[in-house]
């Protein structure tokens, strides 16, 4: 039952946000939206409000905004082909866009609950390396050795490349600029090199926001590569989860609690704004690319190239999605 509610209110908010996002910017741009629907296939509920249709249908597993003018040429000056392609281009852009900013949010919620280690010592442990060397309560790290360390992170990342090398710790203690030599100890406990400091957790809302952003454009980054990696051939299919595999990895998760769930809500928003960015035919990427060329000759794309480039990315995906499926969520079922 948790895999079920948490995998629907998941798909419901990535799906609904990404949706909104070209609605609100059609609507701000004056483009005519015909409909507004979250989910795909036969409707449950549907609502006329001014001059659009707002749907709910019966599988929350995408949703579209149809837009005057948009598949078809139309004589309406509000519609979308007949629209500056300027405001084109921002619609087919504002849905990925808001989902990155669902990740920001969801990763900022993450870092104002839980905090993050500062560079701030705010324990030392007995008999510890830290200790030893003169380390107190309240000394920031700012570096070690060449490289600035400007939390809790940068420092554990520093020592485990060095591990059991002496390195040199630079500290501002009250404005005082100290250096101390350290060599880290191998902690049976934590299977890692260690000085023996606890950090002082930051709580502040604005370094939450900082963080937030940051982990967005990492995660962003790591996708990526990742996604450059499989062209390459250097990354294994084998690695790739279709829809059965995204919804036990909700299940999984949510079942650890609020904060797992708000991370794999973060990860999978921020990975279909990515995805739907590559100019492939069919994804927001690939309308942008074609906006791209006409604002560059001057005029469309050939509307039955389009439409046949369209069927060609559709076609593609959709046989990796069934492959992903079969082979890989279905597969990993079965060894289970």
């Amino acid at each position: 039952m948790i895999t079920l509610i948490s995998s629907l209110l998941v798909f419901l908010l990535v799906v609904m946000l990404h949706e909104l996002g070209h609605f609100t910017v059609a609507k701000l741009s004056g483009i005519k939206v015909n409909e507004f629907s979250i989910g795909m296939g036969p409707k449950i509920y549907q609502k006329e409000k001014g001059e659009t249709f707002y749907s709910l249908r019966i599988l929350p597993v995408g949703g579209y905004v149809a837009m005057e003018g948009e598949e078809e040429n139309s004589h309406d000056p509000r519609a979308f082909n007949n629209v500056h392609i300027f405001k084109r281009m921002a619609v087919v852009l504002a849905g990925a866009f808001m989902n990155f900013v669902l990740g920001f949010l969801a990763f900022t919620i993450i870092f104002s609950i839980v905090g993050y280690g500062s560079n701030e010592i705010d324990k030392v442990i007995e008999n510890s390396p830290a200790m030893t060397s003169g380390l107190k309560t309240g000394d920031k790290i700012i570096k070690i050795n060449s490289s600035p360390t400007r939390d809790i992170y940068d420092i554990n990342s520093v020592i485990s490349k060095n591990n059991d090398k002496e390195m040199n710790f630079f500290v501002d203690r009250k404005g005082e600029l100290l250096k101390f030599s350290i060599k880290p100890q191998f902690s049976e406990e934590n299977k890692m090199y260690l000085i023996g400091i606890t950090s002082k957790i930051d709580h502040s809302f604005l370094k939450s926001i900082s963080l937030g952003a940051d982990r967005t454009l990492q995660m962003s980054k790591m996708i990526i590569q990742s996604i450059k990696m499989m062209f390459s051939g250097s990354f294994k299919m084998e690695y790739l989860s279709g829809p059965v595999g995204v919804v036990q990895l909700i299940g999984s998760e949510s079942s650890k609690g609020f904060l797992n769930f708000l991370q794999i809500l973060g990860l999978i928003s921020v990975n279909l704004g990515v995805f739907n960015l590559l100019p492939i035919p069919a994804l927001d990427g690939g309308k942008f690319l074609f906006l791209l060329i006409e604002a560059i000759i001057g005029k469309p794309i050939n509307e039955k190239i389009e439409q046949g480039l369209s069927l060609i990315g559709i076609s593609l995906l959709f046989s990796l999605m069934i492959y992903v499926t079969i082979f890989n969520d279905i597969g990993r079922l079965f060894n289970k």
